[in-house]
């Protein structure tokens, strides 16, 4: 699985912005640090920036009617089954919050969306 460029989060279908959820979850929780190739990004940066672009995720959720559980809105949160972080540094925000996810990076999602029939 992989982020989606956030610019996407507001156009992208129910299932890829579900998964999205899914996938933050994942991250933020026992999958933080297992390398996955088109994630291994996010560790490079702290979780805090995992913590923003999930809440991006979830406005969109919001939006569109859905209800994800409060607790993933508090930042050291990292799942039912793991304990807190003890403390998580605030950083401020950042557009796009990673790097990476640039315009050769959208160009790749977009291909990605299309090669599933999804056109954006």
């Amino acid at each position: 699985m992989r982020l989606w460029h956030e610019a996407l989060l507001s156009q992208i279908p129910r299932q890829q912005l579900l998964g999205q959820h899914r996938e933050c979850a994942a991250l933020r929780g026992g999958g933080w640090g297992k390398p996955h190739a088109t994630v291994n990004y996010v560790f490079a940066h702290s979780p805090y920036k995992l913590f923003q672009y999930h809440t991006l995720v979830m406005d969109e959720m919001l939006a569109r009617g859905y209800h994800p559980d409060k607790s993933w809105r508090d930042p050291a949160y990292r799942g039912k089954r793991l304990a807190a972080y003890d403390s998580v540094e605030v950083l401020p925000k950042t557009t796009p919050i990673y790097p990476e996810h640039d315009d050769v990076y959208l160009k790749e999602c977009l291909t990605n969306l299309a090669g599933k029939g999804i056109v954006l």
